[in-house]
């Protein structure tokens, strides 16, 4: 169902995942809501990523040594993290708030943060698919990480003593455990670490698509339209479109994913918001007879089982939205997948990038915009967004129900930086 613009009760900005799911439990509780977006449902980001439910990924991305790798990026630009010198300049004030969020007292609080975020994004998740009738699209096979030395998963144990504390439940796999978990892999992964409560889902854009049928049959509305700035109006704010029109409505909600800081600027909040941007390939079904999600996180990428093939990709490049992409990380990633998974066929592939809305403490950004309090915002989960789409959907509709949310979210405040 299509919407025309004119007054509204609740606009949301970004028709993702997460402005999705936010239109849905809106709708459940009988509000109207109009979602924007210049593309269509669930195109950007939320098509093409890993479609992992990655419930037990508490650890912020600060926690796993990444700031002391930062000169091998500029020196590897096919790594798993590189920065492109040309941005460097741009990119350096968030580099030192990502290395301000790497000590080791404010890593134990946003440790704790996501927990309370993965233990409400759970059940809100899975019971939102149930209620859309999609719940069927999730897949239950647990996921596989994947070590070249005994060395390295040492080095990976502290992360999975801060899993163990939140009861994430995992076993470090050897020989014929690990070659039954996961048959034809390179004699060069000894150990493997499985996580059986990981999720994924079928195809994700699918998963959105689904939820959005959900919403539209509640009544939610959506307008292909390209969003220009926002600013206050009497009793609630105005959006203005590309092509001159006016919206006005009571509450307006900004989930546009990698370009929300761009409109938050509008409303005086200078949000510390990077681009990653992610790289896949994925290949036709039968590619190879993957029984789980695998993760090769020394090499910054997963292998994922989809009912439209075999996607691989991950990794990160920090490059903001407008340089040119280098699918060239693509091919190097499928390059490694095959001396990894020596069987795979690489053939027939779809190459693919996505930008990943990443803030430097790894936590979205949940609340009222500062001048504001008709606009909130729900952006900023990196990687997260599918995991934690529900979750921000349950605590934008509390707030703006005049509900208690069910965990704090004083660690997701827009004005925390």
């Amino acid at each position: 169902m299509d919407a025309s613009p004119g007054k509204q009760d609740i606009v949301v900005i970004g028709a993702g995942i997460v402005g999705i799911a936010i239109a849905a439990l809106l709708s459940e509780v009988g509000r109207k809501v109009l979602v924007i977006d210049r593309q269509g449902i669930c195109e950007g980001a939320s098509s093409g990523n890993a479609g992992a439910l990655a419930f037990s990924d508490i650890l912020p991305m600060a926690s796993k040594g990444v700031i002391a790798k930062v000169p091998g990026w500029l020196a590897d630009p096919l790594g798993p993290f590189t920065i492109r010198p040309s941005y460097l300049p741009k990119l350096t004030p968030w580099l030192y708030r990502f290395w301000r969020a790497s000590r080791a007292d404010l890593l134990a609080k946003t440790t704790l943060a996501q927990g309370a975020m993965m233990r409400l994004a759970e059940p809100e998740m899975l019971d939102l698919m149930q209620r859309a009738g999609i719940r069927d699209m999730v897949r239950e096979d647990g996921s596989l990480e994947l070590y070249e030395s005994e060395e390295e998963l040492g080095a990976s144990l502290p992360g999975w003593e801060a899993r163990k504390q939140a009861g994430i439940a995992f076993e470090h796999l050897r020989g014929e455990a690990l070659a039954d978990c996961q048959p034809g892999l390179a004699g060069q992964f000894v150990v493997g670490t499985f996580v059986p409560g990981w999720k994924t889902v079928s195809d994700p854009q699918r998963v959105g698509e689904g939820l959005w049928a959900y919403a539209n049959r509640l009544g939610a509305t959506f307008l292909q339209a390209e969003v220009r700035f926002i600013t206050p109006s009497a009793g609630g704010a105005a959006v203005r479109l590309a092509n001159g029109q006016h919206i006005e409505t009571a509450k307006l909600i900004v989930a546009a994913g990698a370009w929300s800081h761009r409109l938050a600027k509008d409303l005086g909040d200078t949000i510390p918001l990077e681009t990653e941007r992610g790289y896949n390939t994925t290949l036709p079904v039968g590619a190879f007879d993957l029984k789980r999600q695998l993760i090769f996180s020394g090499h910054g990428f997963v292998v994922t089982p989809l009912e439209t093939g075999v996607r691989i990709g991950g990794a990160v490049e920090l490059g903001g939205l407008d340089l040119p992409p280098n699918y060239k990380r693509s091919q190097a990633m499928l390059t490694k997948a095959k001396k990894f998974m020596p069987a795979l066929e690489t053939a027939g592939g779809k190459q693919w990038m996505g930008y990943r809305p990443s803030l430097p403490d790894s936590l979205p950004v949940i609340g009222y915009a500062r001048t504001n309090k008709n606009v909130l915002y729900a952006f900023g989960h990196g990687h997260l967004g599918l995991t934690q789409a529900a979750a921000t959907g349950r605590l934008i509709s509390d707030l703006i129900s005049g509900k208690e949310p069910p965990i704090s979210i004083d660690p997701f405040h827009p004005q925390r930086f």
